[in-house]
C-alpha cells in the first residue's frame, strides 16, 4: 500500500500535486487502484477495471497542459463510453458491447488530462434511483452497507462517498446525480439542458431529460470540472451560452446581494415528507435567513402528479424505441427473459403509445419550463429537499414475486390502465424521491448540498433549484454552504476551501 494520503485530496488538490512534482500521475492511478480493491469487495460500486491502460495513459500525461493532467475518474457504465471498451447500461442484453468510440463527454474528460480507471455500478437504463441491476447486482451505501447509496449513479456514489476516487462520472435523467449526492453525503450538481456533451450519434438524451456530469466531495471540482466540460455542441439538440467567466474562480467571489429564495417542504406529488428531510430544509432556510437573505414559503406551481405522469410517458416512448432499435440490430424480438421487470413494463406501455401522445406529453414540459421561469422571475433559489426520507435498505425497492407476476400482465391492459400500472410500480420508489424530476423536465439547473444527518446516521441532502444558466451563483452559494459548520462530508478533503 502506498504511504500517499490519497483520501485527503480533492481532484484539484491531486492535479496540483502532480503540477507541483510531489507525485507523478502513475502513482496516483496506483493509489486509487489500492482504494478499488481494498473497498469494492464490500461496495460493488465498481464494475470493471481498466489498470493496464490506464497506467500507460498516465505515464503518457502532459502535467502543463491539461487542468487534471493525471487524476483518476472513474466513469458511469452507461452513455459514458470508451472506445473498445465493455459499456453495458446494467443490462444483460448490453454485456458485450463494445463501443467504437469515446463518448463525447469522455472525450473531453481525457482532453482535460483525466485518466479513466473504471466503470461504476448502475441500473439497468439508468430507470431507477437505486442500483441493483440483476447483471451486477447492488451497490452498497459506504455510510451503512445495508443501505442503496442511491442511484441511478449509485455506483459513482458510492465510489466517491468511500474515496476510491475524488470524483467521479454521473448522469441526471430524473435526480440519478442528486438523489445519489443526497443518500452519500456528497455535492451533486444537475447543469441546465444542453451546458454538457451528447453522444456522439444522438443529440439529445431521454429528449433532453438527461445530462452527463458527475458527483463530487467539493463544491470546487464540480466547478472546476464545468469550466471543462461546457460546450456549445453543433449537433446537440440543446444549445446554452458558455459561462464568460470560470466557475472555479467565481464561485469565490462575495455574493453581490442578497437574495430572493422560495423554499418548500411539501412533496409535489402528495407523498409523505420525513421529519429528516424538512428539518434539513429549515435549518439551511434559517441560516440563510440569518445572513440577511429574504425567505418566503411557496408551493410549487407545477402539478407535480402530471409531471410524473408526463415523465413516465416518456420513460415508455424512450424504451420502445431502444427496443425496437435492439430488435432490429439482434434480428429478434426482445422478451420479458431479456430485462428486468421495470423495463418491460415501460416497454409493454410504450408500444401501445401514439406519436400524438407522446409529442403531447414533451409539450406538456414546456408549460412546466415557462411556469418555473414565473418563479425565477422573482425567487433567484427555489429550495426543497432533494429527497423525502433517507438511503431505502438493499432489497426494499425491488419488486417480489407476486409483484413482478402482476407487472408481467401489463399487455393485457389498455393503454391508460398502463400508465397507471407505471405510476404504481414507481410510487415506492417516487416517495423517497419525489423532489428532483421537475428539475429534468424544465432544463433547469439544481444542485444537492450534503447539509443534514438524519437520526439514524444517514446523509440528506437540500436541493436547490435556479434559472437557466446561473449555475455560477449556485455554486458560489454552495461555497458559501460548504464552509459552515451544517455541510457534512464522508472524508476530508484537504485544501479544497
Amino acid at each position: 500500500m502506498t504511504s500517499f494520503p490519497y483520501t485527503s485530496y480533492d481532484a484539484v488538490g491531486l492535479a496540483q500535486l502532480i503540477r507541483d512534482k510531489q507525485i507523478s500521475p502513475v502513482e496516483l492511478v496506483t493509489a486509487a487502484m489500492e482504494q478499488i480493491d481494498q473497498l469494492n469487495p464490500e461496495l460493488n460500486a465498481v464494475v470493471r477495471t481498466r489498470y493496464e491502460a490506464a497506467l500507460q495513459e498516465a505515464g503518457e500525461v502532459n502535467t502543463l497542459a491539461q487542468p487534471f493532467a493525471g487524476v483518476p475518474i472513474l466513469l458511469k457504465d452507461i452513455s459514458q463510453a470508451i472506445a473498445g471498451e465493455p459499456l453495458t447500461s446494467g443490462s444483460k442484453l448490453f454485456a458485450e458491447h463494445k463501443p467504437l468510440y469515446d463518448s463525447h463527454y469522455v472525450a473531453k474528460l481525457r482532453r482535460a488530462g483525466f485518466i479513466p480507471i473504471g466503470h461504476t455500478n448502475t441500473p439497468e437504463f439508468g430507470l431507477k434511483n437505486i442500483t441493483e441491476p440483476k447483471l451486477h447486482g447492488p451497490s452498497r451505501n459506504p455510510w451503512n452497507t445495508d443501505h442503496s447509496p442511491g442511484g441511478s449513479s449509485g455506483g459513482s456514489a458510492s465510489a466517491v462517498a468511500s474515496g476510491m476516487v475524488p470524483i467521479a462520472g454521473a448522469s441526471d435523467g430524473g435526480g440519478s446525480i442528486r438523489i445519489p449526492a443526497s443518500f452519500s453525503g456528497l455535492f451533486g450538481l444537475k447543469p441546465t439542458r444542453g451546458r454538457t456533451p451528447v453522444g456522439p450519434g444522438v443529440g439529445r438524451q431521454w429528449q433532453g431529460a438527461s445530462i452527463d456530469f458527475a458527483l463530487s466531495r467539493t463544491v470546487r471540482d464540480s466547478a472546476a470540472l464545468l469550466d471543462v466540460l461546457q460546450v456549445l455542441q453543433n449537433e446537440a439538440a440543446f444549445q446554452v451560452p458558455l459561462y464568460p467567466g470560470r466557475y472555479v474562480e467565481d464561485m469565490y467571489l462575495t455574493l453581490e446581494r442578497k437574495y430572493r429564495i422560495a423554499y418548500t417542504l411539501d412533496s409535489p406529488v402528495g407523498t409523505p415528507v420525513s421529519e429528516d428531510a424538512k428539518e434539513a430544509v429549515r435549518k439551511v432556510v434559517k441560516y440563510l435567513e440569518s445572513e440577511g437573505h429574504i425567505i418566503e414559503e411557496k408551493q410549487s406551481p407545477v402539478n407535480g402528479v402530471h409531471l410524473m405522469e408526463n415523465y413516465y410517458m416518456m420513460n415508455s416512448g424512450e424504451m420502445a424505441a431502444m427496443v425496437l432499435k435492439m430488435e432490429r440490430g439482434l434480428g429478434r424480438t426482445i422478451t420479458s427473459e431479456d430485462i428486468e421487470i421495470e423495463g418491460w413494463v415501460l416497454l409493454e406501455a410504450g408500444r401501445k403509445l401514439s406519436a400524438a401522445e407522446f409529442v403531447h406529453s414533451l409539450a406538456e414540459w414546456d408549460v412546466a419550463a415557462a411556469q418555473m421561469a414565473s418563479i425565477f422571475d422573482r425567487y433567484d433559489f427555489y429550495i426543497t429537499p432533494t429527497n423525502a426520507y433517507p438511503a431505502p435498505q438493499i432489497g426494499e425497492l425491488t419488486p417480489g414475486p407476486a409483484k413482478i407476476e402482476q407487472l408481467l400482465r401489463v399487455s393485457e391492459l389498455s393503454k391508460d390502465k398502463q400508465q397507471a400500472l407505471i405510476y404504481d410500480m414507481f410510487e415506492p420508489s417516487l416517495t423517497y424521491t419525489p423532489f428532483t424530476q421537475l428539475a429534468n423536465l424544465t432544463g433547469t439547473p439544481a444542485m444537492s448540498l450534503p447539509l443534514h444527518l438524519s437520526q439514524s446516521g444517514l446523509p440528506m441532502g437540500v436541493q436547490f433549484m435556479s434559472a437557466k444558466g446561473r449555475e455560477h451563483e449556485m455554486l458560489q452559494l454552495a461555497h458559501l454552504l460548504e464552509n459552515t459548520d451544517l455541510w457534512i462530508s464522508p472524508l476530508a478533503s484537504g485544501g479544497e476551501h
